[in-house]
């Protein structure tokens, strides 16, 4: 029986993990990927208080050595369900079953597809939604990026920096990004943005991506464009599957939480981008995990 168990490994759940290891809890980490979530797809983080620039992966590696520094453990797997059993819980993987007092979700988001035929077949064959990964296969090549955000701005500048062109398709007439990286983006030549476009079909050829038709968002009118790789920052999704039978999720799929970060269910905790909030980003989800792995902490030390 272990005091705690953390579902996910990104900057929220290594954050929680090092505050209650640290406080001498037996703590287990499950995750389906590397450590540090969406850090390790992330070119650079300028915005994090007390370091320069920094690559997301350096960041990433840093925050797994500290949070596991205490003796916790790290084990991979995919998390199916989380069950309330009496006084404990049960989290279900596919090989595995884990028993715990307490469980934190902290499975963050994922990015939101374009739900266009065939774009989950050319995943891989054009189709990536991460430009720090895949990226240098694109060398020299014509590419896409989809969105107007801050994700889709910074992914297609940095794409800029390998690719021949990067062409930026953008729904609507504006970009919801900050001035900042508005800014930023004007100093590149080589980024063409469509405004007013979406896509509308993905053409392929011998089974990779050809190019994208989109369409005009005024008049419909239809349009070829011949890219070799495209890239879909248009939004991201909540990872709250392994919840839905608890009745933790809101109608957007987020989990709701006290000041705590405990839901509605006794010993169910949520941290980082699953959880209802206003601001997503590597501080917050590190200020929930704080918030978190030390109230358990100070549960544990009560009973």
């Amino acid at each position: 029986m272990l005091d705690l168990i953390i579902v996910g490994a990104g900057p929220a759940g290594l954050s929680a993990c090092l505050y209650a290891s640290r406080a001498g809890l037996d703590v287990l980490i499950l995750d389906m990927g590397a450590p540090g979530g969406k850090l390790n797809v992330t070119a650079q983080i300028e915005n994090y208080p007390g370091l320069k620039a920094t690559p997301g992966p350096e960041i990433a590696y840093t925050m797994y050595e500290s949070a596991l520094s205490f003796g916790a453990k790290m084990e991979y797997g995919e998390v199916l369900d989380i069950k309330v059993v009496d006084d404990h819980k049960e989290v279900v993987t596919a090989k595995k079953t884990y028993e715990a007092k307490y469980v934190l979700i902290a499975t963050g988001t994922k990015e939101r597809q374009m739900h266009l035929p065939r774009e989950n077949e050319l995943v891989g064959k054009g189709i990536s939604y991460c430009a720090v990964c895949d990226g240098p296969f694109f060398k020299g090549e014509e590419v896409a990026v989809i969105g107007g955000g801050n994700s889709a701005l910074e992914e297609a500048m940095y794409l800029a920096s390998i690719c021949q062109t990067v062409h930026l398709i953008v729904r609507r007439d504006v970009f919801r990004a900050d001035k900042i990286i508005q800014d930023r983006l004007s100093k590149y030549d080589n980024i063409v943005i469509h405004f007013k476009r979406k896509p509308f079909a993905i053409m392929e050829e011998n089974n990779k991506v050809k190019g994208l038709v989109l369409t005009d968002s005024d008049t419909g009118e239809k349009e070829e464009l011949l890219v070799k790789g495209i890239f879909p920052f248009i939004g991201l999704d909540p990872m709250s599957r392994c919840v839905e039978k608890l009745g933790l999720i809101n109608s957007e799929g987020y989990i709701d939480a006290d000041e705590n970060m405990e839901t509605k269910v006794k010993g169910i905790f949520v941290a980082g981008d699953v959880r209802n909030k206003r601001l997503r980003q590597v501080v917050t989800a590190t200020n929930d995990g704080a918030i978190a792995g030390q109230y358990i902490a100070s549960l544990k030390e009560q009973e």
